[in-house]
């Protein structure tokens, strides 16, 4: 039975473990330095890697805003709206 990381709180779902990752490789950081409930911008995401993050979701099929994101910028709120 494999144990959840120390960094990675019970309950995160794996979506915001993944949305970490990617904004965390943006930022050039380790991912393990970004809280999921850390304000983004404050963390050094611009609005150029936001729109970066969402043209690559629309190539997914997923439809998000810059408004959306705006709103509320943690990695716990986005990977919500990912769902």
């Amino acid at each position: 039975m494999s144990e959840t990381p120390p960094e990675i709180p019970s309950g995160i779902p794996a979506t915001a473990v993944r949305l970490r990752a990617e904004i965390a490789e943006l930022l050039y950081l380790d991912p393990e330095e970004l809280d999921f409930d850390e304000n983004l911008m404050d963390a050094g995401l611009d609005s150029i890697r936001v729109m970066t993050l969402i043209e690559r979701w629309k190539r997914e099929g997923v439809e998000l805003g810059f408004p959306d994101l705006a709103e509320k910028p943690t990695i716990a709120a986005w990977a919500e709206l990912l769902g």
